[in-house]
């Protein structure tokens, strides 16, 4: 049974962590990544190909857009869904989200408390989170990994790995 999944409880624009905000991108913003433009707040090896992938996803306003990875006062790279929650086959509402550093930002942790932070948002409005990466990619795996996705689901049609993390079972 796929379709749409019954409507979750509003994700907010901007999440917290310790040392990140993951903010959705301005209509602005989305239009300047989709050309490849740069805005001064942006890391220099910002907007990278892939987030100008995730342009094509953007819907104004929706908390299921793509979001930056903001350190301080630097955008860092780039984290969200693709689009709103589908019901998956068991009927639970479920999303695949991307994410992506630039090269400088990698190493320190800032993948995992992002995934984390965003997966966190949706697990508390009842969204089950899956991602997919390309087998020989580390780093993403490691961070996948370590945000709990441990569900393998095969491949998808590019051959890369798809993962999903269960979602918390609730207290009786």
């Amino acid at each position: 049974m796929s379709g749409a999944a019954p409507q979750p409880a509003v994700l907010p624009l901007e999440v917290r962590t310790e040392r990140l905000l993951l903010v959705v991108w301005s209509p602005g913003e989305a239009a300047d990544i989709a050309a490849g433009r740069r805005r001064p707040e942006w890391h220099a090896d910002y907007p990278q190909p892939d987030d100008r992938d995730a342009a094509t996803l953007y819907e104004p306003h929706s908390p299921w857009s793509p979001r930056h990875v903001v350190r301080g006062r630097t955008v860092l790279g780039s984290i969200g869904c693709f689009g709103a929650p589908t019901a998956a086959d068991d009927g639970v509402p479920e999303v695949e989200v991307g994410f992506g550093l630039v090269p400088e930002a990698r190493g320190w942790g800032f993948a995992s408390e992002a995934l984390g932070g965003l997966v966190a948002a949706l697990e508390t409005v009842g969204v089950r989170v899956r991602a997919a990466a390309e087998p020989d990619n580390r780093a993403s795996l490691r961070v996948l990994a370590r945000c709990g996705f441990t569900g393998l689901r095969g491949s998808d049609e590019d051959g890369r790995l798809v993962m999903v993390r269960p979602l918390p079972v609730a207290a009786p």
